[in-house]
């Protein structure tokens, strides 16, 4: 089975929707404050392991570190652990880890991508430049790296040297993609699963190899953070053509004008006339901004956005469905609460 026929997995009886009509869900900062000393305590590792004799390298990476993040991935990392019993500090550096090759992939990200906002500031590399913000991000890679011989789990090392570098493998395709407005829904779910859901798998798969749980119980993690990153960043693509620059901290649009083809673009060629697919077509191939409004109306209505919340919706339920196995607790209602609350948010 490849990557995009598991990311295209359907629920099979098992699960729920992601959210029902009639029920009530805590917001995200809810969830995150009943994690509140955890989630301080991996902030003070995460600023402590910032630390550098090189000023540049302190300014920046805490600029885009503070710069408004939800810190879910971390937040997942210590969630995992405690949910199988965790009692050390060692998921605290394992969370920070992971924040640092977000943070990493961030800097990187809006280099590439030409970004000016993110998270309602200014980027990086609009403040700093690109090469400090390039240099800066491979700082953080490799003290993140440093961080992880401290762990000293072989295993943990595997699961994170193997995650960096399938991320940097979804960096390239994505790269490939832009422009191409031949790009197919296979190959764009398998980009997200490379750039996106396999770090939130990582951090999921994390707490469950420091409590040294069995394979099912590891794999299960790891399906639920698999599941629960692909959702998340379906939404992402959702929001970047219904939400407003203010709710989502960056320019509405601001992947159509970079030339790339997500999915509601894709769904929408394959859904709407041959003039509305050629006139995306053209969008996607000439980027910037001309296009927006036109393309915008199409979206609209070929449904590419309901399909696209559909299959998010659908990812959720199964991120839920792959905890099914493991027992109940308050640390797992928080995780299958998180998964859906990543299909109900406007940033």
């Amino acid at each position: 089975m490849t990557d995009a026929d598991i990311l295209k997995k359907r629920p099979e009886g098992r699960g729920k929707p992601a959210l029902q009509e009639s029920e009530q869900l805590p917001d995200f900062e809810h969830v995150l404050a009943r994690c509140q000393q955890d989630m301080q305590a991996v902030d003070a590792v995460i600023h402590q392991r910032l630390s550098s004799d090189v000023v540049l390298i302190n300014q920046l990476s805490h600029y885009i570190v503070n710069s408004g993040g939800k810190r879910l991935r971390p937040l997942l990392a210590v969630l995992s652990a405690k949910m199988f019993g965790y009692q050390g500090e060692m998921h605290y550096l394992m969370a920070a880890i992971v924040e640092l090759i977000h943070t990493a992939t961030l800097l990187h990200d809006d280099v590439v991508d030409e970004s000016e906002l993110r998270r309602g500031n200014e980027t990086a590399n609009a403040l700093f430049g690109n090469a400090a913000s390039v240099l800066v991000g491979d700082f953080l890679y490799s003290r993140a790296f440093e961080m992880m011989v401290d762990v000293d789990d072989m295993r943990v090392m595997q699961v994170l040297a193997s995650t960096t570098n399938i991320i940097a493998e979804g960096e390239v395709m994505q790269l490939m993609n832009v422009h191409d407005a031949d790009t197919s829904e296979a190959s764009y779910l398998n980009v997200i699963h490379c750039k996106t859901a396999k770090l939130f798998e990582a951090a999921t798969q994390l707490g469950a190899i420091i409590c040294s749980r069995d394979e099912k119980e590891e794999q299960a993690m790891a399906a639920y953070g698999r599941y629960l990153g692909t959702a998340f960043q379906l939404i992402d693509d959702v929001m970047d053509y219904s939400s407003n620059s203010e709710q989502m901290g960056k320019n509405v649009g601001d992947d159509l004008a970079e030339g790339k083809p997500t999915l509601p673009l894709i769904y929408a060629m394959q859904q709407g006339s041959s003039e509305q697919a050629s006139l995306i077509r053209r969008a996607i191939e000439k980027g910037g901004y001309d296009y927006i409004n036109e393309v915008q109306a199409i979206i609209k209505q070929t449904g590419a956005l309901a399909y696209t919340e559909q299959m998010a919706q659908q990812q959720a339920a199964l991120a839920i469905d792959a905890l099914a196995c493991l027992p109940d607790s308050d640390y797992k209602a928080m995780l299958v609460d998180i998964a859906r609350l990543s299909v109900h948010r406007s940033h």
